[in-house]
């Protein structure tokens, strides 16, 4: 292939992925987890009402009642496994890849408030020192609410390192 046929082809590609799901396609792939996760707890024989949401151009499910904590593990390692394979189950049947949300027991609506707690206190603590803030690492889903926040304060923060040790610095104004 030429050169010029690959950057145009690698251009159609970047295109492609930055452009966003319309809303009718995204209820699609909730719909298609959802049935995914309701077999997923019916052969585990656990109870559990399935959410399905539109939220930040991805979709979004929730399971909701029953005893499902263990479902979520100590610091989420198990609720991020199943979300994969939720994604997979997806992309399976839609040939497109997904970044649907899981969150099981309010797991992920707890910590996203303690992250952005987290990220105005050292937002603030950056602004009084005029120093840079290292934060310790932390999970993709994290470091986004960490960098939200931190913007929508007026600061800038980027992320450093390589998995799993990946982390967020923020940076005073």
């Amino acid at each position: 292939m030429a050169k010029k046929d690959a950057e145009v082809l690698e251009k159609e590609e970047t295109t492609e992925k930055k452009a966003p799901k319309g809303v009718a396609k995204l209820e699609e792939e909730g719909d298609i987890a959802a049935d995914y996760l309701e077999g997923l707890l019916d052969i585990a024989d656990l109870d559990g009402d399935i959410d399905i949401d539109v939220e930040n151009d991805r979709a979004a499910l929730a399971i909701v009642g029953g005893k499902l904590r263990h479902l979520v593990g100590q610091e989420g390692e198990v609720l991020d496994a199943i979300q994969e394979l939720t994604r997979l189950a997806v992309q399976t049947a839609t040939g497109d890849r997904s970044r649907l949300m899981l969150d099981i027991d309010g797991f992920r609506a707890g910590r996203r408030k303690e992250l952005t707690a987290l990220a105005e206190k050292m937002a603030e603590e950056a602004k009084t020192t005029g120093a840079s803030i290292k934060l310790d690492p932390m999970n993709a889903f994290e470091r986004k609410i960490i960098h939200d926040t931190i913007q929508s304060l007026g600061l800038t923060s980027e992320s450093d390192g390589e998995d799993p040790n990946r982390f967020v610095v923020i940076y005073p104004a």
